[in-house]
Order: C-alpha cells, then sequence, then structure tokens
C-alpha cells in the first residue's frame, strides 16, 4: 500500500510541469502563425501543390529499373519480356515526371506572381522530351562505366560498378537532372542533387556540364560547382572541389548568371583533395592535377601540377 501512494505522489508530481507547458502552447503557435503568415519566414502555404520529395526519388529508382533492366527489378527479365518491362516501366515513368514537372511549374508561377503558362500542357510536353532522350543518356552512361572499369584495376565488371559504385550513381543522377535543367524545370532538378548527395556524398550541380566517359573514384567529399564545364574522359579521385573564388556579400543576385567555376579540358586526371577555383581557370587538355594542389590560375595542355614532397618528423627510438 504505501509503494502505491509513494507511485501515485511521483505521477502527480509529474503532471504538473507538463501543464505548465501545454499552458505556453497557444502562444507559441500564435506568434508562428505571425511569422509565416506576414512571409517574414519562408514556407510553403500556398493553393498549390509542391513537388513531392519522395515521389522524386522514386524517379531515379523508375530510371534505374529503364536504363539497367534486370538489375534492379525484382523479377528476371528475358529477351521475350524486355520490351514489356520498357513499356511498362516507361509509362509510369512519364506519368509519374509530368505529374511532379506541373507540380514544379505551378508553384513557380503561383510563387513568382506569373500568368497562367498552361502548366498541364507544358509538363506533358517536358516529360515527352526528356524521355526521348533517355537513350542517349543511357548511351552516355555506357561510356561512364567504361571509363570506371578502365580507369580502375579493382572494378572487375561492369554488374559491379553498376550496382555498387557511388560514382557511377552520383553521375546518373546528374545526367537526369542536368537533363531536366535543359528542359527549363524548376527546383526537381535541386532535390534530385541533394539526394544523390546523400547517398554518395558526391556533390554535383545539375547545372555543370560533364562530357561523356567520366569517371569519379571513390568519390565522397567531390562536389562540382553549377557552372563547371568538364570535357571527355575526366578522371577524379575523392575530395576534390571545383569551385568558386572568394564571394562578395549579394553574391547570389550579383554572379547569378556569371561563370563562377572552372573548365576542365579532355582527358585530365585530377587527384585526390585537390581544389581547383575560379570562372577563369582552365586545366588544359591530358593534364594531370596532383594531390592537395590549390590551384586558381589555369594551366596549359599536357601540364602536371604538384606538391614538392613535404619534410617528415618522425618522433620516436626508432
Amino acid at each position: 500500500m504505501g509503494k502505491k501512494e509513494v507511485d501515485s505522489g511521483e505521477c502527480n508530481s509529474d503532471i504538473q510541469p507538463a501543464r505548465l507547458v501545454f499552458d505556453h502552447i497557444p502562444d507559441v503557435v500564435n506568434q508562428l502563425v505571425k511569422g509565416f503568415i506576414s512571409k517574414k519566414w519562408s514556407s510553403h502555404i500556398e493553393p498549390v501543390p509542391i513537388p513531392s520529395k519522395q515521389e522524386v526519388v522514386d524517379l531515379v529508382q523508375q530510371a534505374q529499373r529503364i536504363l539497367f533492366p534486370g538489375f534492379f527489378t525484382p523479377m528476371n527479365l528475358s529477351p521475350a519480356s524486355l520490351e514489356y518491362h520498357l513499356g511498362q516501366n516507361l509509362t509510369l515513368f512519364y506519368e509519374s515526371l509530368a505529374r511532379q514537372v506541373s507540380s514544379a511549374i505551378r508553384h513557380d508561377c503561383f510563387r513568382h506572381n506569373q500568368t497562367c503558362t498552361k502548366c498541364g500542357e507544358r509538363s506533358d510536353r517536358i516529360a515527352g522530351e526528356f524521355i526521348k532522350t533517355l537513350p542517349q543518356i543511357r548511351e552516355l552512361l555506357e561510356s561512364d562505366i567504361n571509363a570506371t572499369l578502365e580507369g580502375d584495376p579493382a572494378a572487375t565488371n561492369a554488374d559491379e560498378v553498376i550496382f555498387s559504385y557511388p560514382g557511377l550513381f552520383a553521375i546518373l543522377v546528374y545526367r537526369l537532372a542536368h537533363r531536366l535543367i535543359e528542359l527549363e524545370v524548376p527546383i526537381i532538378p535541386r532535390i534530385l542533387s541533394e539526394y544523390a548527395y546523400h547517398r554518395t556524398a558526391i556533390d554535383i550541380h545539375p547545372g555543370a556540364t560533364i562530357g561523356d566517359s567520366f569517371f569519379i573514384d571513390h568519390g565522397a567529399g567531390v562536389v562540382i560547382g553549377a557552372t563547371s564545364t568538364i570535357g571527355s574522359r575526366v578522371r577524379i579521385y575523392q575530395g576534390v572541389t571545383l569551385g568558386a573564388l572568394s564571394l562578395p556579400r549579394g553574391a547570389g543576385e550579383l554572379l547569378k548568371n556569371t561563370r563562377r567555376h572552372p573548365t576542365i579540358e579532355d582527358d585530365v586526371i585530377i587527384y585526390a583533395n585537390a581544389t581547383i577555383l575560379g570562372g577563369e581557370t582552365v586545366i588544359g587538355a591530358r593534364s594531370i592535377v596532383g594531390g592537395n594542389v590549390w590551384l586558381t590560375e589555369s594551366i596549359g595542355p599536357d601540364t602536371k601540377v604538384l606538391l614538392k614532397q613535404p619534410e617528415l618528423l618522425y618522433i620516436g627510438k626508432k
């Protein structure tokens, strides 16, 4: 009996602080509502839907089933069932993409008080244009797979690269997102690139221009800025940054349409943790940039840039 009384007393002492917290909730709600309604804080309190992040991510998985048939499907495929598989998945992909593009366009129009741009017709047309280019995207991805096999002795076959290489996954998502940028689709390309970043720690802005046979080895920490241009047969390693020079206050508006990131010409190799900055910086064809190098100026073709061997201190009896 005594134990029950103690327990009851402990419960009563817990209830009182909880009530005090609940008393504050209406005031907090009022403050939050005022901040959002006044547009002082960013929010999405609008009559039009914003694209669904989960459905955009699902588009990547649908694209994998189309572009790599048999790798990411729950059933075995045969030559006889391939046409049905592709037709079904392309139809689903088209419908999902058109729906998300429509949401993105409607949201953008509402945000910027634009006149009606026939969102439904535009989204259908854009989705149609996008799927027409899937064969070209797949051809580019095949060149990326071959570049991986040529550049990495540890890669035993294409299956391994498709299933498990984070670099190829990041490039796949980039090539999808970049095509959407070309079709002037708002917001969705950045949702795609951020999804790839969280999966791989490779940050490729969808606005960058990247040629065929691109290989990212290991990959973690790679950053490729929005106005970067990368040629064909380029290989880069983990931790490489293709970035902008120090930006002034207000650079978001001042430099929005200017080149801020470097140009990497054909057949360049950039080793781990190298940093290359600036919109006027050009790395000439067939050049090699060594690990940990910091560059803010151009180098000509067929050039090697390496750090001098640092002095090492050995402390201990041997």
